[in-house]
């Protein structure tokens, strides 16, 4: 028989490089040879299984520098100059985007694949496969000269989270799958959240899409085409999910608000995500020079528009509630000159609530209004078009209590919010159970080049990720 430090000896190589797990590790055995070793060694020397979860105090180390250096590299790829970034659906930077995106997957050692319009999905393949996996991502598309942390921490801080949990020792018995959700924004095609839109089976998108155009009229097939994606329209429904597709679907995302900052928190558990509804609304007017018709004989397109901006803003303040807001995002007129009275107007309203019902009847008020408006001012009322009216999304319980769980045991401080702004996660939510992980970012400032969140933040945010999607891969 071997001397006792010859056997001890390689079992020493094996578990120094082997990262601490949970409490359950440190049990005692009963046999008294392995208590001597385990004694003699500092190690506990029975392999953990695979529902152990990582210590996250000694096992979830971050490399913060590789991701804020993923970060600042992927903010290249844009058509505006830094620090801005501009990265619009299926164009040259969005591709190279994506090729960037997919090639770190691989280095992480996951299986990668894309579906017809281009969401990519990554996926750590655990001991039971066969089961539901649990999900996590977000987008890296950017509306024109916006900054580089809107989407992009959700989508690199998820790939950073699994090499966190491969690092731990850790392994998932449910597979761990991240998503890199095609066209969250609506720049190019006015289609907010399109790719998680359609894998939670939009047929009337997915039909919609087949007549769709850009403003420079190139339809959404053609750009899709161009991008390396699908060439038939009915290709589109492919991208389509079934409900329980997934077991759960995490968001990590920055705030885009200044309430964790100002409060000193370091993560917002989000409990639902206000319900949005879009509306487009058109007056039309005679017109005529600016100087030659008197005041009495107008009928002033641009004034029933900027009229009706203010019982936008009136019909909300009177909801009863600080949740509903309304915004007139865009407001055009025609002819646009300054010797000429507006013969057209063009308004583009966003209304939301973590309300449906309260929601839809400040909608209810402003159609009135619009109406009401038109008539007084006699103009025609020639369009008001309800784009889209999403319902609001809850986080599911098991979710949250998952996520504060792991923010307690990280000696994190956090705060149950609610996200104003709409995600991915709104319609993953009709696909899984879903969860949304916030972390501060400089003043709340997003869709703009100041846009910031510190490594340390998106560092607790990666490692409140990481414990989380550890947790319900084991469930």
């Amino acid at each position: 028989m071997l001397p006792l430090h010859q056997c001890i000896a390689p079992l020493l190589l094996h578990f120094i490089f082997l990262a601490p797990f949970s409490l359950a590790i440190a049990q005692n055995h009963e046999d008294p040879t392995i208590r001597t070793m385990e004694a003699f060694s500092g190690y506990p020397l029975h392999e953990p299984s695979s529902s152990s979860i990582p210590n996250p105090i000694s096992s979830l180390l971050v490399d913060a520098d590789s991701l804020v250096k993923q970060i600042e590299e992927l903010s290249t790829f844009s058509d505006s100059p830094s620090p801005s970034v501009t990265r619009v659906l299926y164009s040259e930077k969005d591709v190279l985007a994506r090729r960037y995106v997919k090639n770190l997957m691989g280095l992480s050692g996951l299986f990668v694949r894309e579906d017809a319009v281009g969401n990519i999905f990554g996926r750590w393949e655990g001991s039971e496969p066969e089961l539901p996996a649990v999900a996590t991502g977000s987008h890296v598309d950017a509306i024109p000269f916006s900054g580089k942390y809107d989407g992009v921490v959700g989508v690199l801080g998820a790939l950073e989270a699994i090499n966190v949990l491969k690092r731990s020792g850790f392994k998932p018995k449910r597979s761990l799958e991240i998503i890199f959700f095609t066209s969250e924004e609506p720049t190019r095609f006015g289609i907010s959240c399109l790719g998680s839109r359609l894998m939670a089976g939009s047929d009337a998108l997915a039909k919609a899409l087949e007549t769709t155009v850009d403003a420079q009229n190139i339809s959404f097939i053609e750009a899709a085409s161009s991008a390396g994606y699908l060439t038939d329209s009915a290709q589109i429904s492919t991208v389509f999910l079934k409900k329980g597709s997934y077991s759960a679907f995490l968001e990590l995302h920055i705030e885009q608000g200044p309430i964790l900052e100002e409060e000193g928190i370091s993560i917002g558990v989000v409990t639902a995500i206000a319900a949005p509804a879009s509306i487009k609304v058109e007056f039309e007017g005679t017109g005529g020079h600016a100087g030659a018709v008197l005041m009495p004989y107008r009928n002033d397109a641009g004034l029933a528009a900027a009229e009706l901006a203010l019982a936008v803003e009136k019909h909300v303040l009177s909801s009863g509630s600080i949740d509903t807001v309304g915004t007139v995002g865009i407001l055009e007129l025609h002819p646009g000159a300054i010797n000429s009275i507006p013969s057209k107007s063009h308004l583009e309203i966003d209304t939301r609530d973590i309300d449906e019902e309260r929601r839809n009847t400040v909608i209810k008020k402003i159609h009135e209004s619009a109406t009401e408006i038109a008539q007084r001012r006699r103009v025609k009322l020639s369009e008001f078009k309800i784009i889209n009216q999403d319902p609001p999304a809850h986080s599911d319980k098991s979710v949250i209590e998952a996520m504060v769980s792991s923010t307690k045991e990280l000696n994190l401080t956090h705060k149950l919010m609610i996200s104003r702004a709409y995600h991915d996660s709104l319609f993953m939510a009709r696909i899984s159970p879903m969860g949304m992980i916030f972390i501060p970012c400089y003043k709340g400032y997003s869709h703009k080049p100041e846009e910031f969140s510190s490594p340390q933040d998106i560092s607790n945010g990666v490692k409140v990720l990481a414990l989380t999607l550890a947790k319900l891969s084991l469930q």
